[in-house]
């Protein structure tokens, strides 16, 4: 077989779709598996859905990723031109079509829309026109004339309404189709770009692609690829439907589920790593079930032939969980720079924002976790005294009075507010009372941050506020519990 070369052949019509970017992913992956060309080809055909600023998208998504292409329209491998609507201007489709029309595989159809609207049929519930291949019976003379005389024509595949057609999937399996359910799809469109069908056989032949990837959403077509890439006498690739992807409803994902682009997950402070390793896992499970991967680690652990054939479900938790893998495992200065605005946008006070940073770095899962997580370092919100009572810790709000009574001169008296000083008097303080660390921290806890749940001990979190800071909050604690019991 020739060197393996596939290709992601994007629409530049917005962000790009998880499903699109697991399609770049898979052909990349089985590329770089194999030690072949990975392609990137822009399919801009649809001019009414086109968007100037989504090719950027699609190069800055793929620099992000890391899913550096070989060859496209900035790297020219010899198969150029990459951009569908400059192929269109040098006339590659209409040559091509026209030579269908040479074999009697295409045909010029010059019908407007009142006869379309008229063949018109309910088939599955939706309105389709169902082509009855009235111009396929033209004479050379009319259609000459047509053409002459400048009637506006599409150029539609003549697919013949006896037999099947049959293609393999390297997923799915063999499936075969009976032709009659087989339209006459249009090659050419009336403005003289090629349908998207089309161009996709076209280019794939002459761009040399080997492993066609992409969503099972074009299965149904396949049948009509192959009459086209029969119908030219080319070897046709090998196809790899990729599964539907589906949000925890079971329903396709779609822009209403909030995180059915790469740009929103990024944009809900999820790393690009996270997202790239878990949109690997929907459709494709490793043999050894493993869940964490650099891309490097998928190249060379990637076999499309583990592939499922079932939906797979994008569950928004399990990718928060990754994504807290990866921000624990990430370099703290990197972190650092990426949780600092995060930080400030609850923290205005001057503190140590990289020791905070370091507090949160294993506790969250999304950088939009943080605010919520520390604003306590900026003021103790309102909480209820009944916090103090605490079960596991043995404490009550009359235990936690006397504690922080007991505390409150040795604090005032300390000077070193550095972590381990601190802890080491509060050691001596419950060796000398005789209860557990617990019993004496919860209170403390409590008091500092008026939160159940903090992101480090209380010990660390007077360091970061400092003496004055920390004495205030534990009088503070005091007077709330003094007032509860009056």
């Amino acid at each position: 077989m020739n060197k393996v070369k596939t290709r992601f052949a994007p629409s530049p019509t917005g962000r790009m779709h998880v499903g699109n970017l697991r399609t770049a992913l898979y052909a990349y992956l089985i590329a770089k598996h194999e030690g072949g060309t990975f392609m990137l080809r822009i399919e801009d055909t649809d001019q009414e859905r086109y968007m100037e600023d989504a090719v950027d998208i699609i190069y800055r998504t793929l620099a992000k990723t890391g899913l550096v292409h070989d060859e496209g329209p900035d790297k020219d491998g010899g198969c150029g031109p990459y951009v569908q609507s400059e192929r269109q201007k040098a006339g590659i489709y209409m040559e091509y079509a026209k030579k269908l029309i040479e074999k009697g595989e295409a045909y010029y159809c010059f019908c407007g829309k009142e006869r379309l609207d008229s063949l018109k049929q309910e088939v599955a519930g939706k309105e389709i026109v169902v082509y009855d291949k009235h111009c396929l019976h033209l004479s050379r003379e009319e259609v000459e004339a047509n053409l002459a005389a400048g009637v506006p024509y599409v150029i539609r595949q003549n697919v013949p309404r006896e037999g099947t057609t049959k293609f393999v999937d390297e997923i799915y399996g063999e499936i075969e189709v009976p032709n009659a359910e087989l339209e006459d799809m249009i090659l050419i469109k009336s403005d003289g770009y090629p349908t998207y069908n089309f161009a996709n056989v076209v280019d794939d032949h002459l761009m040399g692609i080997t492993h066609v990837v992409r969503g099972n959403e074009y299965l149904s077509s396949a049948p009509k690829y192959n009459r086209l890439y029969e119908a030219f006498g080319w070897e046709v690739p090998v196809y790899i439907h990729c599964p539907l992807i589906t949000d925890e409803e079971h329903r396709k994902l779609s822009k209403r589920s909030g995180h059915s682009s790469y740009e929103d997950l990024l944009d809900q402070g999820f790393v690009s790593e996270a997202i790239v390793n878990y949109v690997a896992l929907l459709g494709w499970c490793p043999q050894d079930n493993r869940e964490i991967f650099s891309l490097q680690e998928l190249v060379e652990s990637f076999d499309y032939r583990n592939m499922s054939k079932s939906p797979a479900v994008f569950d928004i938790q399990k990718l928060r969980w990754m994504n807290g893998e990866y921000l624990k495992a990430m370099d703290d200065e990197k972190f650092y720079e990426a949780a600092l605005p995060y930080l400030k946008q609850a923290i205005s006070k001057d503190l140590d924002f990289r020791r905070i940073a370091q507090m949160v770095k294993t506790r969250i899962e999304v950088y939009p976790d943080i605010p919520e997580m520390v604003d306590f370092f900026e003021a103790v919100p309102e909480y209820d005294v009944s916090m103090y009572t605490h079960k596991k810790s043995k404490t009550n709000e009359q235990t936690s009075c006397v504690t922080l009574t007991e505390l409150l001169p040795r604090l005032e008296a300390q000077e070193d507010y550095s972590n381990d000083t601190l802890f080491e008097m509060l050691k001596a303080y419950i060796d000398e009372k005789g209860c557990k660390v617990n019993f004496v921290m919860w209170p403390l806890r409590v008091a500092l941050s008026g939160r159940a749940m903090t992101p480090a001990g209380a010990t660390e979190i007077m360091e970061v506020l400092g003496k004055e800071e920390s004495v205030r909050r534990i009088r503070s604690g005091l007077e709330k519990l003094g007032q509860a019991a009056i």
